[in-house]
């Protein structure tokens, strides 16, 4: 793959480019977190955007999609959003840079990657890093990484205009081969926590579904939790976000049946990513995969984010005993399950998941094995 992309950027543009790349990223576990100033533990995956680039001495930006066969061209002094379009995350970097203070000049760009699009693994938020990563390199800008990821993030709000939070580019450009990363989302201090898999392997079967519930339903949650903060401060004034909210406090309050499941669910799931950074700590994956079961029993009956074919592939996996653990990942209503198989047990998994799956829904889902990996980087 990176020798195909960097041939064909000599191809197209007759020059030696620098090469880089940004990861796709995996959540293990704190879903619904990062918005109620929680923890998330997300870890960088071995599938990637590659970023070939090279000066050319114009204000111009020439960009070619390897996976789109399309090139786009447009003026570094003036350009603007083109929504739904693939150039709107490199404009959104290029834009936030230059906000920045940093004299963006004329650049050409190849990029290309293996990572698959719609299945939740952030493939924007990977080009968006790989991106900021790749002209702060040519031109000699040094941007530490850390601020790397909040213009990849504010690139999204602004350009994209999808309201993402930070864990999608921290873990793209910050990840680190064999460890997930406890990140704080309320004050981005982060730590590694090492994923010793032994003879077990992270397996993500794309259930190929996304409603269209998902966007709506999502921002319903995020009021819901904001009525249960809101309810809290009446009794604790120093409550900021769910993070500060206990069990106890929350029995406490006089709330509607549906928000009090909401933010048991996040108050519960936050706990649970602390937990489990500590039993990885000490390599107890079977305990681990315990947590990771009941994540999912809280975001399909708590949170009901999830949907019924999700809930089919997690359900599936519970009498195998080569399973340690399965749950929905990402925002809910379609997407991955990420799933903890014992290497041998993987390519039968597969087989009777397809077998039943399409007997059920009429739908092939897609699997990917996915080991962390280190985060934005050169080739």
């Amino acid at each position: 793959m990176y020798q195909s992309i960097k041939n064909t950027f000599i191809d197209i543009f007759d020059q030696e480019p620098l090469l880089v790349y940004s990861p796709g990223r995996i959540n293990l576990i704190g879903e619904h977190t990062d918005y109620n100033g929680g923890f998330v533990l997300p870890a960088a995956i071995d599938k990637k955007m590659v970023v070939a680039i090279a000066e050319n001495d114009s204000q111009k930006a020439r960009v070619y999609s390897v996976d789109f066969e399309e090139e786009f061209s447009f003026d570094i002094y003036s350009f603007s959003p083109k929504i739904g379009h693939w150039a709107t995350y490199v404009m959104g970097v290029v834009s936030q840079l230059q906000q920045a203070g940093y004299t963006v000049k004329g650049f050409d760009m190849v990029f290309g990657g293996d990572i698959p699009v719609g299945a939740g693994l952030s493939s924007s938020a990977a080009l968006e890093c790989a991106v900021g990563f790749a002209l702060s390199e040519l031109f000699g800008f040094d941007i530490p990484k850390k601020s790397l990821v909040h213009y990849a993030q504010k690139a999204e709000h602004t350009f994209a205009g999808v309201q993402c939070g930070i864990m999608d580019q921290f873990a793209s450009a910050m990840g680190k081969k064999g460890f997930a990363i406890r990140l704080d989302c309320r004050t981005l201090d982060f730590d590694y926590f090492p994923i010793n898999l032994g003879e077990y392997k992270i397996l993500l079967v794309d259930s190929q579904v996304k409603h269209s519930l998902a966007d709506s339903a999502y921002n319903k949650r995020r009021l819901e939790c904001e009525e249960g903060v809101k309810a809290a401060q009446q009794i604790q004034a120093d409550v900021r976000d769910l993070r500060d909210v206990s069990i106890d406090l929350l029995d406490q309050l006089n709330l509607d049946a549906v928000v009090y499941d909401r933010c048991k669910f996040v108050i519960e799931e936050n706990q649970r990513v602390l937990d489990s950074c500590e039993l990885l700590s000490k390599g107890d994956l079977e305990g681990f995969g315990r947590k990771v079961y009941q994540s999912h029993q809280g975001l399909s009956k708590l949170y009901e984010v999830s949907c019924e074919e999700l809930d089919f592939l997690v359900d599936f996996t519970k009498e195998i005993p080569e399973v340690l653990g399965s749950r929905m990942m990402g925002g809910g209503f379609g997407g991955c399950t990420i799933n903890i198989v014992h290497q041998d047990a993987v390519e039968k998994l597969q087989n009777e998941i397809l077998e039943a799956y399409q007997k059920k829904f009429n739908k092939t889902p897609k699997f990917y094995i996915v080991s962390p990996e280190d985060g934005t980087g050169f080739l």
